[in-house]
């Protein structure tokens, strides 16, 4: 049980004492933080914050007390309940809120919850600004509202139909166009807001849909995370249902996967190079993914007569670097599309279209296109940190070992070799080192990973 405080957000387990999880009160004290903040930061005398949260079981207890919190401050709040990260995203400057908060622990299992904080453009915090949510959060010297001074309460359910009607109006996505091929394609919505918006997104473009696990019950049937160990039911179910593919989206629809027609994994990785793929075709520019994320981004912007950058792990960073870059298309490895043509945030609704617009235009199955693409294979592991392990040593004497390779610090350590690569860092969500390895074959990368396991293990003397 922990609660860990980082540029993703206020993120723990329910239950337990406060200040180690995410009790109530913890969640009182850091929607206090964060009203208390946007009112130094807006300069405002009147607020309005945007709340959406996603099925997970503890959501609605949560949603109350920040809701009530915000109030209290004499925040006006505007109540999306059930929702997805990207919706609250475009509904905050729609609405001309001055921030939101989106209730999710995105990948994480369901004694999770988290609050993500956004400004009035509908986007995450920076880190000097999460700093001082944090600042004040320890100091708790919040003002409160008087009783003729409280915040007001308004309840707007339309949002997801909202969205899907903005993703329906970019320019790159035509409806027809996709109605025409009359796809058949299976949606794993894991119990939680996926299972709503994306069946939804999907009918109005003319998909049938089979529908797995598309109850918003919050009982998620399997590990939320999109990976492959997790997915065995939706890669049974397209091919009994001989469907196109499969649609797999985490708990607040930020990261999105595709299963091939065959059955098989398309690959997280793959998601952004797809839908990057059709956008530079259209549109050539700029990309940007994290460090962690495949090298075929790379390869199919050059391609494309495009320009490549990375950026250090987050969304905030990735955002960051695309608007330095005027990227046209960018996102994370984990399966998060940015298309800033809709806004700057990882949105499964505008993946899911980009990509129905690529196959309407490719034709041919999933799995070929998916052999169509540079072929990398990753690994994706981790090592949970305790007490005694000191990670900042560890990166860097993991550092001075391969001083003689392209070595970057930017976020963590990346060591980029000839034909592979390894990334270890410290997780913002988790209490873990994350390590990632790409290489041409799966094989190699999973041995790579080992290997630098032990590496790590017998530095730290484990």
């Amino acid at each position: 049980m922990t609660l860990i405080k980082s540029i993703s957000g206020i993120r723990g387990t329910i239950g337990g004492n406060t200040g180690d999880n995410l009790t109530p009160i913890d969640a009182v004290k850091f929607a206090a933080s964060y009203g208390t903040w946007l009112k130094e930061y807006s300069k405002k005398e009147k607020l309005t914050v945007v709340i959406g949260r996603d099925a997970r079981l503890s959501g609605e207890m949560i949603q109350n007390l920040v809701v009530s919190t915000l109030v209290g401050l004499g925040i006006d709040v505007v109540d999306l309940g059930l929702s997805t990260t990207p919706t609250v995203e475009i509904a905050v400057p729609l609405e001309k809120a001055d921030g939101g908060i989106i209730l999710t622990a995105s990948h994480n299992p369901k004694q999770w919850n988290a609050l993500k904080l956004l400004n009035e453009r509908g986007e995450f915090l920076n880190a000097a600004e999460g700093a001082k949510i944090l600042e004040l959060a320890e100091k708790e010297d919040f003002d409160f509202a008087e009783v003729d001074d409280l915040g007001t309460i308004t309840k707007n359910d339309s949002y997801i139909d909202i969205h899907i009607d903005e993703v329906l109006n970019l320019s790159l996505v035509e409806a027809d166009v996709i109605r025409e091929k009359k796809f058949k394609v299976v949606v794993d919505g894991v119990n939680s807001t996926g299972g709503i918006a994306i069946p939804k997104l999907l009918k109005t473009l003319g998909v049938e849909v089979v529908e797995l696990y598309c109850d918003p019950t919050g009982h998620f049937p399997h590990n939320p995370e999109p990976l492959k160990e997790h997915l065995g039911d939706i890669c049974k179910m397209v091919v009994d249902e001989q469907a196109d593919f499969g649609i797999v989206v985490d708990p607040d629809v930020d990261r999105l996967a595709f299963i091939s027609n065959d059955g098989e994994m398309f690959g997280e990785e793959y998601t952004l190079v797809a839908c990057a793929d059709y956008v530079l075709g259209k549109t050539p520019g700029s990309t940007v993914s994290n460090l962690s994320s495949s090298r075929a981004l790379r390869d199919i912007t050059q391609k494309h007569g495009g320009t490549y950058e990375a950026a250090a792990v987050g969304e905030v960073n990735v955002v960051t670097k695309m608007k330095a870059t005027n990227a046209i298309i960018g996102g994370e490895g984990n399966g998060g599309i940015i298309y800033p043509e809709s806004h700057y945030g990882r949105d499964s609704l505008v993946g899911t279209a980009l990509f129905l617009m690529l196959m309407a235009e490719k034709g041919g199955t999933v799995a070929e296109l998916r052999a169509s693409f540079p072929s990398y294979f990753m690994s994706k592991k981790k090592i949970q940190l305790t007490p005694e392990l000191d990670v900042d040593a560890l990166l860097h004497a993991m550092h001075d070992k391969y001083k003689n390779e392209e070595v970057s610090t930017i976020d963590g350590v990346k060591i980029d070799f000839l034909n592979y690569w390894v990334h270890l860092r410290k997780s913002n969500t988790e209490p873990i080192i994350r390590i990632y390895t790409e290489a041409q074959s799966q094989v190699e990368a999973n041995s790579l990973a080992d290997r630098i396991i032990e590496e790590i293990k017998t530095i730290a003397g484990l």
